[in-house]
């Protein structure tokens, strides 16, 4: 079976009445089963929210280099802020975009004994002083995101016949989600020129937004990659290995990647990575016997590293690999152990 689209889906039906909200839960379900990836309309956010945040993102990539470089993440021992042009790996190669990494507001944590690793995740974020409505604007994009995000987990669970509280606790207390803001400038010309390699995310839930008449994001379905260009009005949603990991590989974590741009232009990218807190382990759903026969187990991970039980684990071993420049500057220690 081909197919030559993501399906869509809308979030409002989970408002609509008992029965369009469970014919959307049974819909998200088999979507996150069969491809892992979906488009999500109907999803409430403003317009002019998408709008201030897509404004800010261009004002803030539109920066001179040496402002952006003020906030670089060398700067950051949690891997906040900006990474320029060439700075971060995916699949051993160079992915060709800009970017600024941005979490939740909190204090750092300080290593030390009986402290996990992961901790030294948590901390401050990097803004430019040049754009000081920048970290508003932000907050409340990931406050929206993270809403949904927990909507469609509560929905994912009463679908495959778990209880609908199931992820709370994972998620209730200290959510880590981090939201990246990304500029790919173009390189394709026209051969295609990798923006990001192809991988898996390694957290629970992805929502991404790039501006509109876009395209460049492309996702493996049966080995083949299927176009996954800009829907008007949507997210493009999809699951990471951890809630693979959660179902037993009933709900699919799917490879995808990016191709740059033709040159002359650029594309604004907007993923949003809904995560548990550091130290959560994701629940082992009781799915209903009818799912879980059809669980595939877990994805191969195409570098061999087994998906840990522990959130931060994971994080942490993802920013070891992407950016090891940050890495030799404030963890030279955890390399040496």
């Amino acid at each position: 079976m081909s197919l030559e689209s993501l399906p869509i889906l809308d979030f409002s039906r989970l408002s609509a009445g008992p029965d369009e909200a469970a014919q959307f839960r049974n819909d998200l379900r088999d979507a996150m089963h069969e491809v892992g990836f979906l488009y999500l309309a109907g999803h409430g956010i403003p317009p002019e929210l998408t709008d201030s945040m897509l404004g800010v993102s261009r004002r803030f990539f539109d920066l001179p280099e040496e402002q952006k470089l003020a906030v670089e993440n060398i700067h950051s021992p949690q891997f906040r802020g900006y990474t320029r042009v060439g700075g971060e790996l995916t699949d051993n190669a160079v992915d060709w975009r800009e970017q600024i990494d941005i979490g939740v507001e909190r204090p750092a944590v300080e290593p030390g004994a009986g402290v996990a690793d992961y901790w030294r995740l948590e901390g401050p974020n990097l803004f430019p002083a040049e754009l000081p409505e920048m970290q508003k604007i932000a907050a409340e994009w990931t406050a929206k995101l993270s809403e949904i995000s927990l909507t469609l987990l509560r929905a994912l669970a009463v679908s495959l016949g778990a209880p609908e509280d199931t992820f709370d606790e994972a998620f209730a207390a200290q959510a880590f989600p981090l939201l990246k803001v990304v500029r790919y400038p173009g390189e394709s010309d026209p051969d295609p020129v990798q923006g990001v390699g192809s991988h898996r995310d390694g957290g629970v839930l992805t929502l991404l937004l790039v501006e509109p008449e876009k395209g460049g994001l492309q996702v493996d379905y049966k080995g083949e990659w299927i176009d996954a260009p800009q829907v008007p009005g949507t997210f493009v949603v999809n699951i990471g290995e951890m809630l693979e990991l959660a179902t037993d590989g009933y709900l699919k974590a799917t490879l995808h990647r990016v191709i740059s741009p033709l040159r002359g232009t650029d594309r604004i990218s907007l993923p949003f990575f809904f995560n548990p807190a550091l130290d959560a382990t994701m629940p082992q759903l009781a799915v209903a016997p009818q799912f879980s026969a059809k669980a595939r187990g877990l994805s191969v991970d195409p570098t061999n590293s087994p998906i840990l039980q522990t959130y931060g684990d994971n994080a942490l071993r993802y920013r070891f690999r992407a950016h090891p420049n940050v890495v030799a500057a404030h963890h030279a220690d955890l390399v040496k152990r």
